[in-house]
């Protein structure tokens, strides 16, 4: 009986962990948002497999616990990182308040941020904040002083979840706020579905970013003042030859 919470990174197996794939292996049931579910099934055949839609996330914990409870080990996936906007702390949550003995397992991924970064070149190699522009759960001003405080102290910025059908003003003030802050040229680069069937991305500007196409599927990366583009790599220096 255990349940491992599992980040599979952006879903291709060569993107997962050792740890995570073993994990999976080691399952009887593997639950999940139906489209993650999908991008494992033909991974691991022969597992039961249980999904839901994206708002599901409590249920899906609960149903999780359920099986546990049964004697079952049950693998909990978040696309990712299980433990950055992923299902580990909701998971726990549901355990703490059920008020049940069950052992859980948090297993680490590759979160979208640094599969981005690295298609994009070394935009991270300098302090960065990571914002989600999804206001379901979290107050619109809230996430407004997040970008500004994140603006001011010129910390390269990665944007996640930027931009639906419904919320297409979002990343449009986002950028507003930051060039408040920075100038309008920032190197700025755009990852689509990382790491799966699709991938593409666009190296632009700050000033161009709402512009460009990006929804879902995307993550946004703002350099800092020191960014630059060179020879289609974004590269944040992290200092080493300032004296040379």
């Amino acid at each position: 009986m255990k349940i491992y919470v599992v980040g599979i990174g952006p879903g291709a197996i060569e993107d997962m962990t050792p740890r995570a794939i073993r994990a999976l292996e080691n399952s009887d049931y593997i639950l999940g948002y139906k489209a993650y579910i999908e991008l494992v099934r033909d991974l691991f055949p022969g597992k039961q497999l249980l999904s839901s839609v994206m708002t599901g996330e409590i249920e899906r914990c609960e149903l999780a616990l359920e099986k546990a409870l049964t004697g079952a080990d049950v693998a909990l996936i978040s696309s990712g990182d299980s433990g950055i906007y992923g299902m580990a702390g909701i998971m726990l949550e549901v355990v703490q308040r059920a008020g049940k003995d069950v052992p859980v397992e948090i297993i680490p991924g590759i979160t979208a941020a640094s599969a981005a970064a690295a298609i994009l070149g070394a935009p991270l190699m300098h302090d960065f904040a990571v914002i989600s522009l999804s206001d379901l759960l979290t107050p619109w001003d809230k996430i407004v002083a997040r970008i500004e405080a994140a603006a001011a102290a010129d910390f390269v910025i990665c944007l996640y979840n930027p931009k639906s059908k419904q919320r297409i003003l979002q990343i449009i003030q986002a950028g507003e706020i930051i060039k408040r802050y920075r100038s309008g040229v920032t190197p700025t680069g755009i990852v689509r579905r990382a790491g799966r069937p699709g991938e593409s991305y666009d190296l632009t500007t700050l000033e161009k970013m709402a512009e460009k196409v990006i929804d879902m599927f995307s993550i946004v990366i703002i350099g800092n003042s020191r960014t630059y583009i060179n020879q289609g790599r974004m590269i944040t220096p992290r200092g080493y030859f300032d004296e040379q």
